[in-house]
């Protein structure tokens, strides 16, 4: 059965700056400075709700966690004005939320209900042992379902399940989250308060292959801090110069628009009497050196004009026979523009009419709001492969590693160069690294999406999308640079918002923003090549983070009806499935982290719906089988007996050890590709 994913959201981000991110906000606020994005926990009452969030384009992460009164919690990126909008839509912080009861309490479900019992699998973790089951009864989400399981040596145990139920279908019951057991669990019984009842037998989790044994000498470890795109460029540059005969260097052919942004300045007072100045050119070719300044010309009667003069342009406001000004922001916005020659352009304030009176302003210099220092590239960046293996002629089976479609999601291009490291550093001393290198066609790309990373690092921490500004001039006033650009893993063409799909936005403000076209942006452009020109390519991993899912396709349905991209086969299916059991058996062996079993399966079974997702076009368009990672497991808190969530950019302790442990996934996926023979 699908893991189990609620139908509804909470939402969850840290307010505070992380290491080596420059401030999100000024210090002081005014009519430039974005507002502060934070990670807040939000509980959402219904799949109504849930429905309205993602359809607004709320910036939901994937770490989403349902709750025994029918509510789900899940976290997201919220400024204070989207927290006003996200509770207009129903939903309220969990802090605030008041304790509820079963939505399904107050209604009998049918008597004599039948109960199935998908799976019940036990783990045991670093933390101890953990139950997890998934169940269906015929009473759909009126039942109410509770599990009683015995373990070794008589130990028992006793919780309460919650209906999952998605878009309007009831899929099951799950957990909420996997239950803490004394022992191994061996048996259990999911009894209904309908009725029914049904026994089963508890299996081991995850139950793949065991990763390979590697010789002594075997190295790794070689992350030693986060790293912004230059340092993952040069990284993988230092590698291809290391080892020349087992490498080889693809610059991908589409560059990116660059960490770059033209410059801007808000005049006068919004809302109101306000107008915003755009420089022609970007702010690191030019704009920033620019200023514009209002001045009363001190005589009556006059007609409002405007000059450039170097790099200041100066609007002379006109006025009326007692010499006062009467040039309104829309006055001022027409004349600017229809002069010709200027530097810049001028728009009105969001949705204001410009009926306002503007007032004379001292000069004001444009700015790009850029904070990276000056050895940070502005030009339009390169995207790098690297391409590892001894036979890189396309006669075997290829593999595609890429990270960072998200920019805040600073772990995962760690994974990959962790596991670019290994494979190579190991090749010559290592026998199951020799035989992975000559079996396979390796490429890894550790930044799809270096502009939006930058500006994560110096500029806005909680960047998710690309750093192209698709939204018209009256929604690009600098105080809302940080909701601009495209989510890159909303931007292919298979499933995506344009077929219909749910999941991504048309608005170019949302967190999920699919672009104005499929492939608009370049970032999606290039990973979409890597499969076209590599026809060899049969496997695929996307890395993100965070959450601790392991998923593949389908990604996507439709809201109408909930339907789905087509299923895989049930063979296809059985092979997602016994790889995906091997690559966690090796996440599982560097530290002990088990993915949960709800959280490992088809992307609409165990979250939600992602409307133009990289994988799904992947595999639909080109028969490779795409996963994805979403590093950074929930920690369990012995203390409280909670699990708590780790975040995008956890202290580097932290994703150093995920980017350790899904390294090893990683690799253990080259090893299905190396065994791989397509019948």
């Amino acid at each position: 059965m699908r893991g189990l994913r609620a139908s509804v959201v909470a939402l969850l981000i840290a307010a505070t700056a992380l290491p080596g991110a420059a401030p999100s906000v000024s210090a002081v606020a005014g009519p430039a400075d974005p507002e502060t994005a934070s990670l807040v926990t939000l509980s959402v009452p219904d799949r109504t709700v849930m429905e309205r969030l993602v359809a607004s384009g709320a910036d939901l992460t994937e770490r989403v966690r349902p709750q025994l009164d029918g509510s789900v919690q899940v976290d997201a990126v919220v400024t204070p004005t989207q927290l006003t909008e996200i509770r207009a839509l129903g939903a309220a912080l969990a802090s605030e939320a008041p304790a509820g009861t079963r939505a399904d309490a107050r209604k009998k479900p049918p008597s004599g209900d039948q109960i199935v019992v998908e799976r019940a699998l036990w783990y045991k973790s670093r933390d101890g042992y953990f139950l997890s089951v998934e169940a269906s009864s015929s009473a759909a989400q009126a039942a109410t379902l509770t599990v009683e399981w015995r373990g070794k040596r008589g130990t028992t145990g006793r919780a309460e399940m919650v209906a999952y139920v998605d878009a309007g279908a009831y899929l099951g019951h799950q957990f909420s989250t996997p239950v803490p057991a004394d022992d191994r669990p061996q048996k259990i019984t999911v009894t209904s308060t309908g009725g029914g009842s049904a026994d089963a037998h508890v299996r081991e989790w995850p139950d793949g292959e065991r990763p390979d044994k590697h010789d002594r000498g075997y190295q790794k470890d070689f992350i030693t801090q986060y790293m912004p795109p230059a340092q993952l460029n040069e990284r993988v540059k230092t590698l291809h110069r290391q080892f020349p005969k087992l490498t080889d260097l693809i610059t991908l052919p589409y560059r990116t628009n660059g960490y770059r942004r033209h410059a801007q300045a808000v005049i006068g007072t919004p809302p109101g009497a306000a107008v915003v100045i755009t420089s022609n050119a970007y702010g690191s070719e030019g704009g920033d050196d620019l200023s514009v300044e209002l001045v009363d010309p001190g005589t009556p009667g006059s007609a409002l004009s405007v000059k450039l003069d170097g790099k200041l342009v100066t609007v002379s406001l006109g006025t009326d026979e007692a010499g006062a000004p009467v040039s309104t922001a829309a006055d001022v916005v027409a004349a600017i523009n229809a002069t010709p020659g200027l530097p810049l352009k001028a728009a009105l304030y969001r949705t204001d009419p410009g009926a306002g009176v503007m007032a004379p302003a001292q000069p004001v210099q444009l700015d790009d709001f850029l904070n990276a220092p000056a050895d940070v590239s502005r030009k339009p960046a390169e995207v790098l492969a690297l391409r590892i293996g001894t036979r890189r002629d396309g006669s075997r089976t290829g593999v595609l590693a890429y990270a960072q479609e998200h920019a805040r999601e600073w772990v995962t291009p760690l994974v990959t160069i962790e596991a670019a490291e290994r494979l190579l550093r190991n090749y010559g001393r290592d026998k199951a690294t020799r035989r992975l290198l000559e079996r396979t066609d390796i490429f890894i790309v550790p930044t799809v999406n270096p502009d939006g990373a930058n500006y994560s690092f110096y500029d806005f921490n909680s960047q998710r999308k690309n750093m192209t500004n698709h939204c018209p001039p009256q929604q690009s006033d600098p105080a809302l640079r940080n909701q601009w650009g495209v989510d890159v893993n909303r931007n292919y063409a298979v499933g995506s918002h344009d077929d219909g799909y749910f999941g991504a936005s048309a608005n170019c403000q949302s967190g999920t923003y699919a672009g104005p076209a499929e492939h608009s942006e370049p970032e999606s452009r290039n990973v979409i090549w890597l499969a076209q020109r590599f026809r060899n390519i049969k496997f695929a991993m996307n890395v993100h983070s965070y959450g601790g899912y392991f998923m593949w396709p389908p990604g996507a349905y439709k809201a109408e009806g909930r339907v789905t991209l087509p299923r895989p086969t049930k063979k296809e299916e059985a092979f997602f499935e016994r790889s995906s059991e091997t690559i966690l058996e090796a996440i599982a062996a560097e530290r002990g982290t088990v993915i949960w079993p709800q959280q490992t399966g088809p992307v609409t079974d165990v979250l939600y719906s992602a409307a133009g997702n990289s994988a799904d076009e992947l595999w639909y368009d080109h028969g490779i089988y795409g996963w994805d990672f979403e590093v950074g497991a929930d920690l369990w808190n012995a203390g409280t007996r909670t699990w708590q969530g780790v975040g995008f950019q956890p202290p580097f302790d932290e994703g150093h050890k995920e980017a350790m442990e899904f390294a090893a996934g990683l690799i253990s996926l080259v090893g299905i590709a190396a065994d791989y023979r397509e019948h």
